[in-house]
């Protein structure tokens, strides 16, 4: 069997040689697209570091204000495997334009909010119309370009995918620290009219097929609609409410199971499923899928994980946050051309497994994490963590859409790209759910520490008592002081658990690499035309 594996991974002939260049033309068009790409992913993030402030300007609540964010997923991840069958319809060139628009108009929608309910509305379109710019890209990378191009092209999309979230924190800190929090969608405005442009006067990849649209499935729209987009409520909603305690996640999760069940029975019977989901047939693909949706789970729970820690625990700013959040997105802005360098002389195999023992490196050294964590302790964990992702993710994108052929890789892009965003949900929803038991846990067990039979708690006690003599009662603002550096240290203990988790995840996640094929990444691809 060892024999036979290697052979099919090893052995597969490459294509006869042929002179292949990149037209300039196409390459500016997809330059273009990928511009377009990176402002759909960056707006996930880039209100994060600023929604108190956007919570202050519309007078808006807490619980309201995380809609903000929310109302964007929910509407990008219903919206992503829809683009498959509307590239095929509309054709890149017209689907990439509608797309483009409609997320600039709702940016400056969004700018122009006066209520909280205007901005959660005016966020489910942009996230909704620019989630097709997305695989678009990405199937246009794997079927306009020769394959032997993809270590140039290849690093441009991956790095794209993982810094666009990385630096989002960042960006928009920035933006709102400089001006304010209407220009972090404002600032979309003139670049995404220039990408509108851009994409009808150059974009030339294919040729749409408006017959399709008399057999578009809308039931199988609502069925995925209830199905994604009541799944992304409850994994964004349950940890902050008991999970199914709560009567909404409850309510949404059964949304969610009879929206799957009828779901995947219309894309397996109807005539022209509105997602193909036979993708999946495909081992690479499906293998690779899963690796996207593990790396996704890395790539966005840490790009939330730190800024949490760095709020909650050290007390920064949004600024100082994006400024410590930035070493991350440095180390894959300058890994990308490496990465795609060593894609034409090493196995992929070897580099995903590569990537993520790193990525689980960066977390193990997290593992050790105290109250005194400042930028200089995090340097070498996010400098690791930057490399580890771009060196997972180029790979996992060569292996998962490498292998199939160019007919059925706009389908394929959009589920791809879902899983991602699907894995980032699912991270979300684990790391605040670990956060939050195991602050408890440690809280319980620190209090059953301090105790008038431990010196160590009494020797802090008196010494506080001491510091607020002459400020009230010092004996209760000591316990308070003393209650409060117990709850930060469960608080860091929890982290250090989070982080420790995500170690032991990536690398079993390691184990998966036996099973991938290798694929044959040689030969020009047919023109899509």
């Amino acid at each position: 069997m060892a024999s036979s594996a290697s052979t099919t991974m090893n052995d597969i002939p490459a294509a006869p040689a042929l002179p292949e260049t990149i037209s300039t033309r196409r390459l500016i068009a997809f330059l273009i697209m990928v511009f377009g790409m990176f402002m759909s992913i960056l707006d996930i993030q880039i209100v994060s570091a600023s929604l108190s402030e956007i919570q202050a300007g519309l007078s808006a609540s807490s619980s309201e204000v995380s809609w903000v964010q929310t109302a964007y997923l929910i509407a990008e991840v219903i919206a992503i495997p829809l683009s498959g069958f509307l590239s095929r319809a509309f054709g890149t060139r017209l689907l990439f334009a509608i797309s483009a628009a409609g997320f600039t108009g709702a940016s400056f929608m969004c700018g122009l909010t006066s209520t909280i309910e205007q901005m959660i509305l005016w966020r489910a379109v942009q996230g909704f119309l620019g989630a097709g710019m997305i695989p678009t890209v990405f199937a246009s990378a794997y079927t306009i370009f020769p394959r032997s191009k993809m270590p140039l092209v290849a690093p441009i999309i991956g790095l794209v995918a993982t810094l666009a979230p990385t630096i989002g924190p960042t960006v928009g800190g920035y933006i709102t620290d400089l001006m304010s929090w209407h220009w972090l969608f404002f600032i979309n405005v003139v670049p995404g009219i220039g990408i509108t442009l851009g994409v009808l006067a150059l974009v030339d990849f294919d040729k749409p097929n408006f017959k399709l649209l008399d057999h578009f499935d809308w039931w199988g729209l609502l069925f995925m609609a209830g199905f994604l987009g009541a799944l992304e409520y409850v994994l964004e909603e349950g940890p902050q409410y008991d999970w199914f305690q709560d009567t909404s996640v409850f309510i949404l999760g059964v949304v969610c199971v009879v929206s799957a069940v009828f779901f995947f029975w219309r894309v397996l019977t109807a005539r022209e499923p509105i997602v193909d989901v036979r993708a999946f047939t495909d081992r690479n693909f499906a293998i690779g899928s899963t690796f996207s949706f593990c790396i996704g789970i890395g790539l966005y729970g840490l790009t939330y994980i730190y800024p949490r820690y760095l709020a909650e625990v050290r007390g920064y700013s949004a600024v100082m946050i994006g400024e410590t959040m930035f070493v991350s997105g440095a180390a894959m802005f300058f890994a990308a051309p490496l990465v795609g360098r060593m894609t034409t002389k090493i196995d992929l195999r070897y580099m995903i497994a590569a990537g993520l023992a790193i990525f689980a490196l960066s977390s193990w050294q997290m593992t050790w994490i105290t109250k005194d964590y400042d930028f200089y302790e995090l340097l070498i964990p996010q400098i690791l963590r930057g490399v580890g992702i771009m060196m997972a993710m180029v790979p996992v994108n060569n292996i998962a859409l490498g292998t199939l052929p160019p007919e059925r890789i706009k389908n394929a892009s959009g589920l791809f790209n879902l899983t991602r965003n699907l894995g980032g949900a699912v991270g979300l929803a684990v790391i605040n759910t670990v956060l939050d038991t195991r602050t408890d846990l440690h809280i319980a067990r620190l209090h059953e520490k301090v105790h008038w039979g431990n010196a160590t708690a009494v020797e802090t006690l008196n010494m506080l008592t001491q510091k607020f003599q002459g400020m009230g009662d010092a004996s209760l603002m000591a316990l308070k002081q003393l209650s409060q550096i117990v709850h930060r240290q469960a608080v860091v203990m929890s982290y250090a658990d989070a982080f420790y988790i995500l170690t032991v995840f990536y690398l079993a996640l390691t184990v998966l690499v036996v099973f991938v094929r290798k694929p044959n990444m040689a030969g020009p691809v047919p023109d899509a035309h």
